[in-house]
């Protein structure tokens, strides 16, 4: 990799191989997302800081040398500093790989475990952007949710700091969507409650930041709680379970919340688990004994090669346009 002496740079050795297109494609949201690029030896993001905005190159890690970071723009050294977290220094594999734990998993599980040992939950250290898109996501076809999520970006965002690949932007900011109105919400194809809902984020943008760096997880059923992030979250109208925990494994890394409420998920843990397809209630059943790596279990089960059986007609897309 050659470096650039205008960037600020960083290296970062994980104990063990980490692959960023299957530990890094959760933050991309759809193949022709602006704000991220993704191949087996380097990958690009950009982002707004709090310090401002910022481009990260990241040099995937190999047996010989560690990972190594570049940064550009105002943002620039806080991406290198939290840069090691995306990569997995903060999230801890020990007790989920532990022998006494690791033998109560379904066999499914143990096996995909075994072929994806360079996969990690990466944590951004960034809640306002995951917010964005899980908001965007609810109710529709992810087609329709890439589409807003696009349309956001390249009308709304920036273009990233630095000497980046073409067309890589940062997603609009708190001040950004707060000023946008009807019309703009209309060409991005988005419906009333969902614009109404990114509004009250925005205008709790600031206080959200600051829940980014305390720690989740740590003492179920303690999250629950007054004075908690997700209860933070779970304050803002529009925000439900399902958005809190979309947004939490990407800001955070979450090991154990699972999105609760989602269209496709808990029937096909159900299959994948059982031969059959359950609702909710019936996947966090299933899920309860892996606590606190329950998400661990969700992803491992994505990355297994199942899928989901079929039935019944495609969801059609959405136009929120007026005629």
């Amino acid at each position: 990799m050659q470096l650039d002496q205008d960037a600020v740079t960083g290296t970062y050795a994980p104990q063990g191989p980490v692959s960023l297109g299957r530990s890094l494609g959760v933050l991309r949201r759809g193949l022709g997302d602006p704000t991220i690029r993704l191949s087996a030896s380097e990958a690009w993001l950009a982002f707004t800081t709090p310090a401002g905005d910022a481009s990260l190159r990241i040099l995937k890690p190999t047996l010989n040398a560690p990972a190594t970071f570049q940064g550009w723009g105002p943002g620039a050294h806080w991406a290198v500093d939290c840069a090691p977290d995306l990569l997995g220094a903060s999230d801890d594999w020990s007790g989920f790989d532990a022998p006494e734990f690791s033998a109560t998993l379904p066999e499914i599980v143990q096996h995909t475990r075994t072929l994806h040992r360079d996969v990690v939950l990466p944590r951004t250290n960034r809640i306002f952007e995951h917010l964005l898109g899980a908001v965007l996501e609810q109710r529709v076809t992810g087609i329709e949710a890439n589409y807003a999520w696009r349309w956001l970006i390249r009308h709304k965002g920036r273009p990233a700091p630095g000497p980046v690949p073409d067309g890589l932007r940062i997603a609009p900011g708190a001040a950004q969507i707060a000023t946008m109105n009807r019309w703009d919400w209309q060409a991005a194809r988005v419906d009333q409650k969902r614009a109404t809902a990114l509004r009250q984020v925005a205008a709790a943008a600031g206080s959200l930041q600051w829940w980014a760096g305390q720690p989740i997880d740590a003492a179920k059923p303690a999250a629950r709680e007054p004075g908690t992030l997700e209860v933070a979250l779970l304050s803002l109208p529009g925000i439900g379970p399902w958005t809190v925990a979309e947004t939490l494994q990407r800001s955070h890394g979450s090991a154990d919340f699972v999105s609760v409420g989602d269209f496709h998920l808990a029937a096909f843990v159900g299959q994948v688990l059982t031969g059959r397809r359950v609702d909710d209630a019936g996947m966090m059943e299933l899920l309860a004994p892996f606590a606190p790596h329950r998400q661990r279990v969700v992803r491992l089960l994505q990355l297994s090669g199942e899928r989901k059986q079929s039935f019944g007609p495609r969801y059609a897309p959405l136009d929120h346009r007026e005629r």
